[in-house]
């Protein structure tokens, strides 16, 4: 029997420059989540490209002490939520308050899911949902560790649950730097556990 251990990366830099990067709450999440899984010996640990992804890896392999190296499988990107963005009329002015990001964010996800306009989109959602599971079918034996982010953690998790219409409801409640255990049998694949994050208390629990 396999597993296959997902973990959404630490928080990223909202608000900065360069927001595809690690927040310094970030890297003690991650760092945190690599001592929760210290005592794993993983065979692969893999990564999508943006940079958060991989730094998350890396900062999971130096906490946790393991010698395998972090390998890039783009396959485990996040969706491209500001062309899922560009695409929904806002319903407000100039730059948005927390509050209206969010109700201009779940529309947009909405519009992007209901498959009545796939064709405005470079990424739509059906080719999205079959990126993210062609890199969980190439993912090989043993055990494996994989940093990504809450969008393809929701539809491994959708996928396994057998109800692609829950990553809705999943995908805005994935923890920064929690865990997902999958495992793999001669029954295919189970999903055990969805969104650990027992181990981020106080000021490292973070959703976005």
């Amino acid at each position: 029997m396999g597993q296959i251990v997902i973990v959404r990366h630490g928080q990223a830099s909202y608000g900065a420059a360069d927001y595809d990067v690690l927040s310094p709450l970030g890297e003690k999440q991650a760092a945190r989540t690599g001592e929760l899984l210290a005592d794993l010996r993983p065979d692969a640990l893999l990564h999508g490209a943006m940079k958060r992804q991989q730094r998350t890896a890396e900062v999971m392999a130096d906490a946790a002490g393991w010698s395998v190296v972090p390998r890039l499988d783009d396959g485990w990107d996040e969706m491209d939520h500001l062309a899922v963005l560009d695409a929904q009329p806002k319903h407000f002015e100039g730059e948005p308050d927390e509050r209206q990001f969010q109700a201009w964010f779940e529309r947009a996800t909405a519009r992007w899911l209901s498959g009545e306009h796939d064709g405005d989109y470079r990424e739509s959602w059906p080719v999205f949902a079959e990126r993210v599971l062609g890199a969980l079918d190439r993912v090989g034996e043993g055990t494996t560790v994989v940093t990504t982010s809450g969008g393809p953690v929701a539809v491994v998790v959708a996928t396994l649950l057998e109800s692609p219409a829950a990553y809705q409801r999943i995908a805005p409640v994935a923890v920064n730097a929690a865990v997902t255990r999958v495992v793999t049998g001669s029954r295919g694949r189970t999903l055990v556990s969805f969104n650990e994050h027992t181990h981020l208390t106080g000021d490292l629990l973070t959703y976005r």
